[in-house]
């Protein structure tokens, strides 16, 4: 696609200009402030590779601290505070059984961004041509010849 061909079919003649109308729909569909700074939060939360693997312990069921502890090989007050850090963002909850707590994720949309976030790791640079990362425009339902189930580990019913 020449330049000319570039400038006519994104609406802009002049390659410095505002598209309006696209400003104008990206803003208006931009969540508040409160929740993109709760959804940075739980990315932060996931950029420790730790707590991804209590994650991902957890997204088979329902486990003790020291279960946990024993998955991860951290020691039970280090995954202590990854799970009150994890908690305290709604990722996981808590079931109290006497004096025995049971972490588990806090819903599906938790099992959910996991499975997301391996299969995006699937999707790399250095697995896909490079001509497939260079459109303008990309389109989550595009399908690809690589299989969707990358994870480890399936969702549990």
């Amino acid at each position: 696609m020449t330049m000319s061909e570039r400038k006519a079919s994104d609406g802009h003649s002049n390659p410095r200009t505002v598209n309006a109308a696209q400003v104008w729909e990206a803003k208006a569909s931009m969540p508040a402030n409160s929740d993109i700074d709760d959804l940075a939060d739980v990315f932060h939360l996931l950029g420790d590779p730790n707590r991804v693997k209590i994650l991902i312990a957890l997204s088979g069921g329902r486990m003790a601290v020291r279960d946990l502890a024993a998955v991860v090989e951290l020691s039970e007050s280090a995954v202590s505070h990854a799970l009150r850090l994890l908690r305290a963002h709604r990722v996981v909850g808590v079931e109290r059984e006497g004096r025995m707590a049971y972490y588990a994720l806090a819903d599906l949309h938790v099992r959910e961004l996991l499975r997301l976030a391996l299969e995006h790791i699937g999707h790399s640079i250095l697995l896909h041509p490079a001509e497939q990362l260079t459109s303008n425009s990309v389109d989550a339902s595009e399908e690809c010849d690589r299989p969707h189930d990358s994870a480890p580990w399936k969702e549990h019913p």
